[in-house]
This record gives structure tokens, C-alpha cells and sequence, in this order.
């Protein structure tokens, strides 16, 4: 792999400094695990001492006490009633629970896309094999023209044994934003539950679950709410709660706490563990709120504009064109690999070009391959410390390989 002039280093956000990103690097790979900012791992690490300093006092008797405060504004956040929510280690968590819990016969078909997280199609393999059920997959063009597209797709592989679907809010490699609302709708009016991994919803748009109407939905706050590792949510429509049990099972079930309902007893504690993460959920929501004027509104466009900006430009200086319309756009892009970097054969676990971004130019972006027949692209993620100037870096650095 030949390589031309370094391109000149971008100048960094002035927001970078609320984060411990690495000097000199230009992180365009929030999407993937996320970036806590300073103030809330202080925050943590004052949780943590607490916990170490008064063990007892921190995982039995404070616990529920502080459990709640962030519940409850995590609920206000998605516009949903704290009893309908509790709280999971990540999205994948909360799709073991409910995947695991409901009941399927044999010949019961369970609904995914072909853009789905790959650990939660495994979930769907898993459960098909165990339950002989039979998983069903929706093929998602990709390039897409626009959404209705996507939902034809889905609606096309109902039928009347379909027991439940697994939709993404927002796909991880292809960074689409579906029309959820109207598959969920769709799909109850057809008799089917949706179970909606939003992994990268909260935080990027505005939620409001209560009105969605799925069955359940559960997503990340590690990602664009940047909590700490290892904060996560479930949400379950009330009428689904009573049956649905964490993968983790423990005190809860025979152990009721007066104020709480039995579905978060069950959920609440799973044994020793460190819940600090849980515990900074509100003080993140209410960091990031104030990062801007405008609160999280304004935060949720500036990211989204910056990401169908950045979009434009590298697909324009890279002639590779676009592959959905801006209205499934957040706040990721996923975008073609120009045509002399295609039909390259794998070369491990990071694809060469990937490495080498990182270690010559210092820039994190995740490299992707995708339908058949297989296709090379890039995603590019943005949070409120990117800058404009390190994506025209990024389109610098892709033009100096060859």
C-alpha cells in the first residue's frame, strides 16, 4: 500500500477537553463504544470510593435510593413511566432477557433484518434452535432509496406465524434511521410484537416510548447520552412485563420491595456487580443537557447536521455518491470506500486500511463490509467534540492511500 503526502493535522473542538481522548487522535468512532466525559468519570470514581468505603451501606441500604434518582430521569428523558424501565448492562443484555423469555412452539417464525447487530442475531439463532422455531430474515437494500423501501421489506416476511420482530432504530454498520414508528405500528396491526434495539437511538433523536407503542425497547446510554461502560436500558409495555425475566436471574423473584413493581425486582439486581454506571445515568442526561444553549435539542442537530455535512463532503471527494437519502440520517454516515479500495480480500480482524489510518495519520474509523455481493465502506460517527475540519482530514488521509 503506497502512501503520498501526510495531510496537515485538524485544529480540535474546543468541547474536546470535556473528554480523555487521546492527544493528536482524531476520533470519528463515537458510534462504536461511545466516549465518557471527564466530569462523569470524576463523578464515578467518587461513586466507586463510596462503594469500596461502605460496602453495606452502598449495595444494600442506599442502593434502591439511588437506583431511583436515575430512573426516574432516565424515564423523563424517554418520555416513559419509570416502572415500565429498568436497567441492563448494554442493549445486547436487554435483548437476551426478552428473546429468552417469551414463549415459541415449534414452526413459530421470529422476524430480524438483514441489517441487524450481528451478538443479537445470534440471540435470534440461538433461541430459533432451541425453541425450533424458525428465524425469517427481511433483505434491506442497502444502497436505499428511501425509507418505505425498508419497511416494505419487513411487511413482506410476515406471516401468520410470525411471533416477534427484532427491528433495529438505528442499524449499526449501515447507520440507518428507520421509520420505526410506522414498522411498529404496521406490525401490530399484523398481531406481532416488536422488540426495537435502539442501541444508538437515545441520546441521537428524541425518544418518546410511551407513544411508539412497542413491546419492548432497549437501548444503550454508554453511546450518545455518554454514561459510563456498562449503562443500559429495557423498556416493557406493562402488558408484557409479568412473564419477561433478566438473563441473570436472582433475589428479585421472590424478594419484593415495597414502591417497586415485581418487573423491576426481577431486573434491579442481578448480584455483586458494580452499579456505578446505573448511578451516573442522571448526572450524564443533565451534563450533556447543558453542554450547549439549547440543551439537548440543539445538541442532537449540531450532530446531526455535522454528520450529513461530513457525509457530502467525503462522498464527494471521494466519488463514491451516497447510499440513503438524508432523512435516515443521525447522527452516523456510512459511505462507500472509493472504487480502487474495493474487492480487497480480508486481512483480520481490522482491515489493513483501517490500521493504517490509525498508525500514520491517527484517525479512528471503523471500515465495513457489507451485502452480497460484498461491498467496502466507511462509518463516520459525530459527537459535539468533531469538527468539520477532521473529516476534510479524513478525506485527505483516504486519498493518500492507494
Amino acid at each position: 500500500m503506497q502512501l503520498h503526502r501526510k495531510p496537515a493535522l485538524p485544529s480540535p473542538s474546543p468541547y474536546r477537553r470535556h473528554w480523555l481522548l487521546a492527544k493528536g487522535t482524531t476520533f470519528l468512532n463515537h458510534g462504536s463504544f461511545g466516549a465518557c466525559p471527564r466530569a462523569i468519570l470524576k463523578l464515578q470514581s467518587e461513586l466507586r470510593m463510596q462503594m469500596e468505603a461502605e460496602p453495606v451501606q452502598f449495595l444494600w441500604r442506599r442502593f434502591d435510593e439511588q437506583l431511583e434518582w436515575s430512573r426516574t430521569r432516565l424515564a423523563e428523558f424517554l418520555a416513559a413511566q419509570a416502572k415500565d424501565c429498568v436497567f441492563v448492562t448494554n442493549a445486547t443484555t436487554g435483548v437476551n432477557a426478552v428473546l429468552h423469555s417469551i414463549k415459541l412452539r415449534p414452526g413459530d417464525e421470529l422476524l430480524t433484518t438483514d441489517h441487524d447487530y450481528n451478538a443479537c442475531h445470534n440471540v435470534m439463532i440461538e433461541v430459533a434452535r432451541r425453541t425450533r422455531a424458525r428465524l425469517v430474515v427481511a433483505r434491506i437494500p442497502f444502497p436505499i432509496a428511501n425509507a418505505d423501501q425498508a419497511v416494505e421489506a419487513i411487511l413482506s416476511r410476515v406471516t401468520k406465524r410470525t411471533r416477534l420482530a427484532l427491528i433495529d432504530h438505528v442499524t449499526s454498520h449501515t447507520a440507518l434511521v428507520l421509520p420505526i414508528k410506522q414498522i411498529v405500528r404496521e406490525l401490530e396491526r399484523r398481531g406481532v410484537d416488536t422488540l426495537v434495539d435502539g442501541a444508538h437511538a437515545p441520546g441521537m433523536m428524541a425518544l418518546d416510548l410511551a407513544r411508539l407503542g412497542a413491546a419492548y425497547y432497549t437501548g444503550n446510554l454508554h453511546k450518545w447520552v455518554c454514561a459510563p461502560k456498562g449503562a443500559g436500558f429495557l423498556w416493557v409495555r406493562e402488558d408484557k412485563q409479568r412473564t419477561l425475566q433478566p438473563a441473570v436471574i436472582s433475589h428479585g423473584n421472590n424478594t419484593p420491595r415495597p414502591g417497586f413493581s415485581s418487573f423491576q425486582d426481577r431486573f434491579d439486581w442481578a448480584g455483586t456487580f458494580d452499579p456505578s454506571a446505573w448511578f451516573c445515568v442522571e448526572a450524564a442526561i443533565n451534563w450533556m443537557g447543558k453542554l450547549v444553549k439549547g440543551g439537548w435539542l440543539e445538541l442532537r442537530r449540531r450532530n446531526r447536521d455535522l454528520a450529513l455535512r461530513a457525509r457530502r463532503e467525503l462522498g464527494h471527494e471521494l466519488q463514491t455518491g451516497l447510499p440513503c437519502p438524508d432523512d435516515m440520517i443521525g447522527s452516523m454516515a456510512t459511505i462507500a470506500l472509493p472504487g480502487r479500495m474495493q474487492g480487497r480480500p480480508r486481512c483480520g480482524k481490522i482491515d489493513r486500511e483501517q490500521l493504517v489510518l490509525y498508525d500514520r495519520f491517527a484517525i479512528e474509523v471503523p471500515f465495513l463490509r457489507i451485502g452480497q455481493p460484498e461491498q467496502r465502506y466507511f462509518r463516520i460517527s459525530s459527537q459535539i467534540y468533531n469538527t468539520p475540519e477532521e473529516y476534510r482530514y479524513l478525506a485527505d488521509a483516504m486519498n493518500c492511500l492507494r
